[in-house]
């Protein structure tokens, strides 16, 4: 798996998760769905978030160093 397939799967997780707690227990989990979608939407422009550090650290390559995924 590459750092762009895990940021990808990480953030549709979220939204799925943070969906799920709005629906079971507060409106107020719609704010997190917000926070994931501009964090994504900032990420396209700047290619950078958060998360693709630290899935670096943990060992995940980038695309371009893995041609065969």
């Amino acid at each position: 798996m590459t750092v762009e397939h895990a940021v990808r799967l990480m953030g549709g997780a979220m939204v799925l998760l943070s969906l799920a707690l709005a629906h079971y227990f507060s409106q107020y989990w719609l704010w997190f769905t917000v926070f994931v979608g501009l964090n994504l939407l900032q990420s396209a422009f700047t290619n950078w978030c958060p998360a693709m550090s630290i899935f670096r650290t943990m060992g995940l390559k980038d695309t371009g160093s893995n041609p065969t995924i």
